[in-house]
């Protein structure tokens, strides 16, 4: 008899819209619990996956994406840029070891690449994997060749955010459909390439979208390895500009419930950081964000400077995984009371 591999009960990929919202609304002390509890069985909770994020190619996006000022159809777009040198990018690349970072993030403002384009972004790939990071980009639209030539390169990641539900997407982005987000994530995961995708919190979007958006990721056939939540910043001249402000023990809320529902995922704290008190960073990671961005700058909006967040990081006694750590969650051996006492006494 051929032995069946049994999932552990903790991995679900058949979650219902009703059972998230119903997550999500959960008593607050409850959901923490929750969330904390998972977070310890698969991951260190004093350990903090640090990545950073370089705009290798900005603006002149002919996307209409809501939330960003790339776009070159919006009121205030920032100035359109060519493609950074190789040895430009390698440059940062070194700062941001330098800094503690584990993984190089590579972000250019394209539908999809040019095919001279791609031969470009993948010597970069070669060249930030010669240095000991992991590496990650964010082209737009891949198709499988595409995805294959970047694994041939040594791509680790590929970001590609669904950013909301599939109901509210139409109300932010008209030039890209749903369904071509998901096949460019089913093209990176068959070239064996790790899964970077989450979505935004605060562009307009009810209970029930941010629900969507979080039973949409879990239910795909694998979980996505990094799940980036981020906090919409509000940029001048862009239609969501003067969207309503969201308050953190919401933007908490889905946090926590990111990492019940995707418990061996690294969920990331994204965009909008530099408007996040300390407070509001330490209930993220007690309900289970384990991933910053590090540096100044995220593409092209404002992110906590360096040491801001070495200080907070020491203050609550936290510190970056090191390589060998920041691979997906897996179970860890149960912490007995005798040793939770003796780590408490030395």
């Amino acid at each position: 008899m051929t032995a069946t591999h049994t999932p552990h009960p903790d991995i679900r990929h058949d979650w219902t819209r009703d059972e998230v919202e119903a997550l999500i609304s959960l008593p607050f002390p409850e959901l923490m619990y929750r969330a904390q509890t998972l977070h310890r069985r698969y991951f260190d909770p004093t350990k903090v996956q640090i990545s950073t994020l370089l705009s290798i190619k900005t603006g002149g996006c002919p996307e209409d994406c809501a939330y960003c000022p790339q776009s070159a159809l919006h009121e205030k777009s920032v100035k359109a840029e060519r493609l950074m040198a190789v040895e430009s990018v390698l440059k940062e690349a070194r700062a941001a070891k330098k800094a503690g970072a584990g993984r190089f993030c590579m972000g250019a403002a394209w539908r999809t690449p040019k095919d001279h384009d791609l031969d470009t972004v993948c010597e970069m790939i070669e060249g930030v994997k010669s240095l000991g990071l992991e590496t990650c980009v964010t082209l737009g639209m891949l198709d499988a060749q595409q995805t294959e030539r970047l694994k041939t390169a040594g791509l680790d990641y590929y970001n590609h955010n669904l950013d909301t539900s599939e109901e509210f997407y139409g109300s932010i982005i008209s030039t890209r459909t749903y369904q071509q987000r998901l096949d460019t994530l089913s093209n990176v995961r068959d070239a064996g390439i790790n899964v970077c995708c989450g979505g935004i919190v605060g562009m307009g979007e009810d209970l029930s979208d941010r629900a969507g958006l979080l039973m949409t990721l879990a239910n795909l056939p694998k979980h996505p390895e990094s799940v980036p939540i981020n906090l919409l910043v509000r940029v001048e001249g862009t239609p969501l500009g003067e969207a309503e402000a969201v308050d953190p023990i919401t933007f908490v809320r889905i946090i926590a419930t990111a990492r019940i529902m995707m418990p061996e995922s690294h969920v990331r704290l994204a965009a909008g950081r530099e408007n996040m008190t300390d407070e509001a960073h330490a209930l993220c990671f007690l309900a289970g964000a384990n991933s910053i961005f590090c540096g100044e700058k995220l593409l092209t909006t404002p992110n906590p400077a360096e040491h801001r967040d070495r200080q907070l990081l020491s203050a609550l006694g936290m510190s970056p995984m090191v390589q060998s750590e920041a691979k997906m969650g897996t179970m860890r051996p149960a912490v007995t009371e005798e040793a939770v006492c003796e780590m408490a006494a030395s």
